[in-house]
């Protein structure tokens, strides 16, 4: 459930509003490429998980197929991915409850949900489960019965409302009403709103039959892509014109609106929140466990590696929460939209960079099984290497034509900053000869 729903947030049912206004209907074929993109990147990462389930996941996979250098510099920037995502959650789950309840503020609103969800990951491993268990089951649900509504009304079978036909899709200036310029920085939204694909892969260390669980999951990567974001989206565009103010605001929420579903807004806007709090209970559980694993393989401090009588690595997991408590901070002197605008653009470009680590490690790890190691593979990417060497050079493509674009200019500055920071940090320490030093053996409880 977790690879199913877990990864489904924010950054879909709120960020997709701007990339919406800003790139036309057009942004459903953004959604679509990128997720073909998202497909191939974690049929790679699959092909590594399966045979090896860890709790590291990718960063433990490229300490061993590329070097310590690499596998601290992914890793810590994949906590430091996270640890945004909490803070960004919080803030745009403050945002919607105080939506909800004007008489909340917002601040108060993120400081009660850290807390909660701070607790429930110091708890056993198993209350984050059931937690994101039933979390997911809502989205997914919501989602499926957005689905279906949506395309009731599009076939002209929902009364009252009639249906759109192709107005809203070619009547406001085609598909690319603003040209392809604005495709450019939409990618980082996109980006951002499929990354948590992975995920599955750093909880296996802590499920039973961690092998069957991962392909199982990322097999699923594929049609979740195309109905949950490809189709929800297209819905969208389809139903309402994109430079629509209340599709900037909340889309699924607009379209509900203009369907007329009686409540229907305020029903979105708890479903929403129900997102947010999922993707932000995700972010302290895979921000902690990727930094208990590198501190486990000495690549961060050993203090993070140690677990409670419960199996939790505590530790971790106040470092991994403790953005977004700051974030609370941050909201209660700032408007919350200067907030949430700058946490999205400064974490969504590192999940580009974090895909080029895992096809570089695919690619590593493969050469080095040769022909007679990669056939006992459970699992192989497609095509090796035409579509593994696509991969890269798209994920490359990405991050050129961001630079070309005068939107995407911030994020990817500050994503080539923390990456720079990270890989020589991560040389220095190999260097020095520090790789291989492991956190003392420490108490853990059965998966469940």
């Amino acid at each position: 459930m977790i690879g199913l729903g877990g990864v489904i947030g924010a950054g879909l049912f709120v960020g997709s509003g701007k990339a919406i206004h800003s790139t036309g209907p057009g942004v459903v074929f953004a959604y679509a490429a990128i997720g073909v993109l998202i497909v191939l990147v974690m049929r790679m990462l699959a092909e590594l998980a399966v045979a090896s389930p860890e709790t590291g996941s990718f960063s433990a996979y490229a300490t061993r197929e590329l070097g310590t250098w690499a596998g601290l510099a992914v890793g810590w920037l994949y906590a430091y991915h996270w640890c945004i995502v909490v803070a960004f959650e919080a803030i745009a789950g403050a945002a919607i409850a105080h939506k909800l309840v004007p008489g909340v503020p917002t601040w108060l609103a993120a400081l009660v949900f850290m807390a909660v969800l701070t607790g429930v990951n110091l708890a056993a491993v198993r209350a984050f489960g059931r937690f994101e268990y039933w979390f997911a089951l809502i989205k997914i649900t919501a989602i499926v019965l957005f689905l279906v509504v949506g395309i009731i009304a599009i076939v002209g079978l929902l009364p009252n409302v009639s249906a759109p036909g192709l107005t809203n899709l070619t009547g406001h200036g085609g598909l690319l009403p603003h040209g392809w310029t604005p495709v450019l920085p939409a990618l980082l939204t996109i980006f951002f709103s499929y990354f948590g694909t992975e995920l599955v892969t750093v909880a296996a260390g802590e499920s039973v039959d961690a092998a069957k669980t991962v392909r199982r999951s990322i097999r699923s990567v594929a049609w979740r892509i195309i109905v949950f974001y490809v189709g929800s989206i297209a819905v969208v565009v389809t139903l309402l014109p994109a430079s629509s103010a209340e599709v900037t605001a909340s889309p699924y929420a607009a379209v509900l609106a203009h369907l007329h579903v009686r409540g229907g807004s305020t029903v979105m806007n708890l479903i929403v929140l129900t997102a947010v709090l999922s993707c932000l209970n995700s972010g302290i559980y895979s921000s902690s466990r990727m930094t208990y694993s590198m501190a486990r393989r000495g690549e961060a401090p050993a203090a993070l590696g140690l677990v409670n009588s419960a199996g939790v690595p505590a530790r971790a997991v106040l470092v991994a929460s403790g953005a977004g408590f700051i974030a609370v901070l941050a909201n209660y002197f700032l408007p919350t939209d200067e907030v949430f605008t700058f946490l999205l653009n400064s974490s969504g470009a590192v999940a580009v960079v974090v895909y080029l680590c895992v096809a570089a490690t695919q690619i590593a790890g493969r050469r080095r099984l040769g022909a007679e190691g990669s056939a006992a593979l459970p699992v192989k990417m497609w095509a090796f290497p035409y579509l593994s060497v696509f991969v890269v050079l798209a994920l490359i493509a990405v991050l050129v034509g961001m630079a070309f674009s005068p939107a995407s200019h911030q994020p990817l500055i500050l994503t080539s900053v923390v990456t720079v920071v990270a890989v020589i940090a991560g040389l220095v320490w190999q260097r020095r000869g520090n790789a291989g030093s492991e956190a003392p053996a420490a108490a853990t409880v059965p998966a469940e």
